[in-house]
């Protein structure tokens, strides 16, 4: 059993040893819950967690007895502005981007067809460094991509909309610049033009406070959860494995 349990707790491989320790110190403390549980008359209510998977009896009489027990104290409005004044820059917008590419597709692992997409891109990249006003109809005669058909543009983004080598290349343009190379992904080769940038500006408190909440009040709990199953440990007598640091 522990063995399984440990498969749950990746530790380094020089140190297989600490994967079985948090791996036992997890059953133990599994089944102090347990116990608390059936101590409580609790009944097993399983919800499901997924479609088509329902928690067992023992995974609904932990989640029971957390429930019951675990009481977590509710972070304050000065509680929720001191957290977005420590790092205002953490609620910053996203950055808004309008851009265009040709994509060039490239199936890894295949040398001869890299080449093949590196030749087109360059020469098509001639063609649009030349007249950018072609790009639109390059677009459509060469783009792999199905925004293709709307001349290449690929409407507004914001970050993390695309992969980190295409936004990096968003953040390094000029707006209304065509990268000077095409850039590579694991889609394939990129010619990108880069049409518009906002730069995203810090929300005001009033905008962030709601997930700010639902942030403190997921610590609140993971805290006071830690507490009671401290508390049934100090209560506990189990030998064999050190319970204290769970």
């Amino acid at each position: 059993m522990i063995a399984a349990e440990a498969q749950n707790h990746p530790t380094p491989k020089s140190k297989p040893g600490q994967a079985w320790t948090a791996a036992a110190r997890a059953l133990a403390i599994r089944v102090l819950l347990l116990q608390e549980a059936r101590r409580r008359e609790l009944v097993p209510d399983p919800q499901e967690v997924a479609e088509g998977r329902m928690e067992t009896d023992e995974e609904a009489l932990i989640r029971q007895v957390l429930d019951a027990a675990v009481d977590p104290i509710a972070p304050t409005e000065a509680d929720l502005r001191a957290a977005y004044d420590a790092s205002p820059e953490r609620w910053r917008a996203p950055t808004l981007y309008e851009a265009a590419h040709i994509l060039f597709p490239v199936r890894p692992g295949d040398p001869a067809a890299l080449t093949k997409a590196r030749d087109e891109a360059a020469a098509v990249l001639i063609e649009v460094r030349q007249d950018p006003r072609a790009f639109d109809r390059l677009a459509r005669q060469h783009s792999a991509c199905s925004s293709r058909d709307a001349g290449g543009r690929l409407g507004q983004l914001i970050s993390g909309d695309t992969v980190p080598e295409f936004e990096a290349m968003l953040d390094a343009l000029d707006e209304g610049a065509i990268a000077p190379e095409p850039v590579a992904s694991r889609y394939g080769l990129h010619i990108i033009r880069l049409d518009a940038r906002a730069e995203g500006s810090v929300l005001p408190f009033e905008a962030v406070a709601p997930h700010i909440r639902d942030v403190l009040e997921k610590v609140a709990w993971a805290k006071a959860a830690r507490d009671f199953t401290a508390a049934l440990v100090a209560d506990a007598e189990v030998t064999g494995i050190t319970l204290a640091a769970a």
